[in-house]
């Protein structure tokens, strides 16, 4: 199974988003926190996080790429359960175990995302807003051998004696 975690290249999302995603951390389109904006609410670095920033999960923070990568069913079920918090804390939902069927609804679409990827492929999001509601659109940038490895490495690496 495969999901995505935030990559950087550079230092640009620590200028272009509020709160940026810090390397390495578990993320997901996020486009639910855009559900009631509207063209007011698109403005300096709030619509840079709008239209093409993914979701930390666990910083909130936004991020501009992600890579693909294995994740195991423990991790994703703790990564539900951190989400399911997140709706509590921040969309008002009733309790942890109300928001855990979206939570896990939210994570499955990032899962089906990321299934047809080779590790390390990179992901970015591209968002507008349509009378209909937010628009999410997906690209693939497949790796390439500058070794993007160094930073979508999942799990850890044994040192030889």
């Amino acid at each position: 199974m495969k999901l995505a975690r935030a990559i950087h290249f550079d230092e640009s999302d620590q200028r272009i988003f509020h709160n940026p995603a810090r390397t390495g951390e578990w993320c997901l389109p996020g486009g639910f926190e855009f559900s009631n904006w509207t063209e007011d609410d698109l403005v300096g670095k709030a619509r840079q996080a709008f239209a093409n920033g993914w979701l930390g999960l666990e910083t909130s923070g936004r991020v501009t790429f992600v890579a693909v990568t294995q994740i195991e069913e423990a991790e994703l079920s703790a990564l539900t359960d951190l989400l399911a918090q997140h709706f509590v804390t921040y969309y008002g939902a009733p309790n942890v175990e109300a928001a855990r069927p979206v939570a896990a609804e939210e994570l499955a679409h990032m899962v089906e995302l990321c299934e047809d990827h080779d590790p390390n492929t990179l992901l970015t999001v591209a968002r507008e807003l349509t009378e209909a509601g937010v628009r999410e659109a997906f690209r693939a940038i497949q790796p390439q051998d500058a070794g993007l490895e160094q930073f979508a490495i999942h799990g850890s690496v044994d040192e030889e004696s």
